[in-house]
């Protein structure tokens, strides 16, 4: 079997994409896969560091504005149809998987047109221009809640299928983790992040956290990933700081193994992403939730919102993150386990299907000409 993968720019594209690649090879180890990305996108680093192939299509996103840019977009989405159908007719695939953002229209639309059995996964509640666009040509749209199911519509094609994980989300114990990390079950830890390029807010409540708790408490360990587009410039701060000083504190880009520090935490500290969101629920984890404003619709303080609601999470936006705020809730929550552990079974009902099996399943359906 060979199969074409495309969704990229950020890791909320591509970590999905992976996913599904992953279980295919599981699957059926001798399938061939191959990826189709941008040319800027993360799946530049991500797709070849799993060992599959990347293609790539120039193909830009649309900004809320009218500029030069929006042009180029336009011109870029209508002729990067021409270039996917050569990637297509190259690599020959059975079967073509996207999972969102402007990269998987142009493949998507091209392997339709070619008769060449199409689905794609929209992990958002409120579903991407991309995946809005693409429903009359795919024969599947799986989705991570039934809230974007009914908003693409009640055809046969749609499906509530929960959200695909890359790693060993759920699989690996707190005290197993925390051995393979070599960090000390008795310490508190704590795991920040704020997407896979970064955000300014996160990163300036990170260096905070750093300076004001995490210096002084040496019973308690943190690790920051400060996202590609700002990594030099926090790093520099961090520098000036004299925080490299203190063993309990890593900075990093980004976090590899995140399956394995989201096991190993008792605190995660992060933006409230729809996969994100997913991922801690599996881990049954205890979570303080800093939602993007920058969000489409507002989704990320929805997401969070509705976890805060339950006691599944704390919520703080943006522009609360003053007077020590992030400092007396991290304390807050370290100190006190028994609500922690409130968190962690009010989160615990967020966690996705079997999204793995389902959507394998489902492509095999496709693969086989069961529309």
């Amino acid at each position: 079997m060979r199969v074409l993968v495309t969704g990229g720019g950020t890791g909320g594209h591509v970590n999905p994409a992976l996913a599904i690649a992953n279980t295919i090879k599981e699957n059926i180890p001798d399938a061939e896969i191959a990826f189709v990305g941008t040319i800027r996108g993360l799946e530049n680093e991500l797709v070849p560091k799993a060992g599959y192939k990347l293609y790539h299509v120039d193909v830009r996103g649309i900004r809320r504005s009218l500029s030069l840019y929006n042009i180029r977009s336009l011109w870029l989405a209508a002729i990067s149809p021409v270039k996917a159908k050569k990637i297509i007719k190259e690599f020959k695939p059975d079967l073509v998987v996207g999972t969102g953002g402007y990269v998987s229209w142009p493949i998507l639309v091209a392997a339709s047109r070619m008769n060449i059995p199409t689905a794609v996964h929209e992990s958002n509640a409120v579903p991407g221009l991309a995946v809005r666009k693409l429903v009359p040509y795919v024969d599947r749209i799986f989705t991570n809640f039934a809230v974007s199911a009914e908003m693409l519509g009640k055809s046969g094609k749609v499906m509530q299928v929960g959200c695909p994980m890359l790693g060993q989300f759920g699989n690996i114990s707190r005290d197993e983790a925390r051995d393979r990390l070599g960090i000390s079950r008795d310490c508190k830890y704590i795991v920040s992040f704020g997407g896979s390029l970064g955000a300014a807010a996160m990163n300036d409540m990170a260096l905070e956290l750093m300076r004001d708790y995490v210096s002084s408490h040496k019973d308690v360990r943190y690790t920051h990933a400060t996202g590609g587009d700002h990594y030099e410039s926090v790093k520099k701060r961090f520098l000036e700081a004299k925080l490299d000083e203190y063993e309990n504190i890593e900075l990093f880009q980004y976090i590899y193994d995140m399956p394995l520090r989201m096991a190993a935490a008792d605190l995660i500290i992060s933006r409230a992403g729809a996969i994100t969101i997913s991922e801690l629920a599996r881990q049954r984890k205890a979570a303080i939730l800093i939602p993007s404003p920058n969000v489409t619709d507002d989704q990320q303080t929805k997401n969070a919102k509705a976890l805060a609601d339950i006691g599944g999470a704390y919520m703080i936006r943006e522009p609360e993150l003053v007077d020590g705020k992030i400092c007396k809730t991290v304390a807050e929550l370290l100190e006190n386990s028994k609500i922690r552990e409130s968190m962690e079974k009010s989160i615990a009902g967020f966690a996705p299907l079997d999204s793995d099996k389902l959507i394998f399943d489902e492509l095999m359906r496709l693969a086989k000409g069961e529309k």
